[in-house]
């Protein structure tokens, strides 16, 4: 748990920017003023949603990506402190619980050089280390009962929620994960391309849904792995909403029939959606709206269980655009759960 650093007081009135005859989500918010205990503290307190940042991008690099994504966290914060708390944000059944602190982490792998071999095997170390963290706080969270809303970093903390939830439940979890990418790669060391593939292969993760897969970018090998298995389906992007074989609410139906039976995670990759500064920023892919009407549908059934908003890289310019769209994910989450 020495990573975990609490969200206080202090950050929140250094973020906070209240108007007077209005009242901010961040006012409301639940915070925990004590380290210890967490688990106990969880139990106790009156909230249906915690929300934990990972500002992290160890993983992007060890997968030879763009990184940026650990500024994220921050970013959303910023914005999301200062929507409106009104009865559709319910932001006092909230609990911003804090961030893992990943900052050792970044440095080591600052100093490596993704070109060399040796390097990136030393930053998936790093990525299996971060694992471990992932999946402890996330255990803890949902074994209370709570739903944890996850702000990354990389793709490659789906591992963490995946492994930390299916421990928490006793049973693996199934996952839509609404991506331009499986990240269902070859298990070589740990990074942002094959948490999913990792999680599937030692049993945490049951049935997964690719939605939004994109046809330029995934191999031949990783469409056979995808096919062979009764428990992995995927819908391209292309086959959605280039060709239209395939109605966006009747896709929707047809992964609730598949997934949603039993307990789920909702994975949102900012990767798939159009113009969002990202590690892999796509010129085509969902619309916001049509990527927060995905969530709303997901979040509304029962057996949703966690949230995990992932590789956003915000620069200066686009700071505000990416806080705002990753507070639109988390109250739209809120709002349908």
């Amino acid at each position: 748990m020495d990573k975990l650093v609490l969200f206080n007081n202090t950050t929140r009135n250094k973020l906070l920017n209240k108007r007077s005859g209005e009242s901010k989500f961040g006012q409301h918010v639940q915070i925990l003023t004590s380290i210890s205990n967490i688990y106990e503290q969880l139990e106790n307190l009156d909230v249906t949603h915690v929300i934990l940042g990972l500002p992290e991008d160890v993983g992007i690099f060890a997968n030879h990506g763009k990184q940026g994504a650990s500024k994220a966290w921050n970013n959303t914060l910023k914005v999301l402190l200062n929507i409106q708390s009104n009865q559709y944000t319910k932001a006092n059944k909230v609990l911003i619980l804090g961030h893992l602190d990943f900052k050792e982490e970044l440095l080591k792998v600052s100093k490596l050089n993704p070109s060399r071999k040796k390097d990136v095997l030393k930053a998936r170390k790093i990525v299996s280390e971060i694992d471990t963290y992932v999946t402890h706080i996330v255990h803890q969270i949902v074994s209370t009962g709570k739903k944890p809303i996850i702000i990354g970093g990389g793709h490659n903390n789906a591992y963490g929620n995946i492994k930390g939830t299916a421990l928490a439940l006793g049973k693996p979890v199934n996952v839509i994960n609404l991506d331009a990418h499986s990240d269902f790669r070859d298990e070589e060391g740990r990074h942002s391309g094959n948490g999913f593939s990792y999680a599937y292969s030692e049993g945490f993760l049951n049935r997964y849904v690719v939605f939004g897969l994109h046809e330029n970018y995934t191999s031949d090998k990783v469409f056979n792995i995808l096919d062979k298995s009764k428990n992995t389906t995927y819908y391209t992007f292309e086959a959605l909403e280039i060709r239209k074989e395939l109605k966006f609410k009747k896709a929707l139906q047809n992964i609730s029939e598949f997934i949603c039976e039993d307990n789920f995670g909702i994975e949102i990759d900012c990767d798939a959606i159009e113009n969002i500064p990202s590690s892999a920023m796509t010129p085509s892919g969902f619309n916001v709206n049509k990527s927060r009407q995905f969530l709303s549908f997901f979040a509304k059934n029962s057996n949703a269980t966690y949230l995990h908003i992932c590789e956003a890289a915000p620069t200066k310019k686009s700071a505000i655009t990416v806080g705002k769209l990753i507070s639109y994910l988390i109250t739209d989450f809120i709002k349908s759960s």
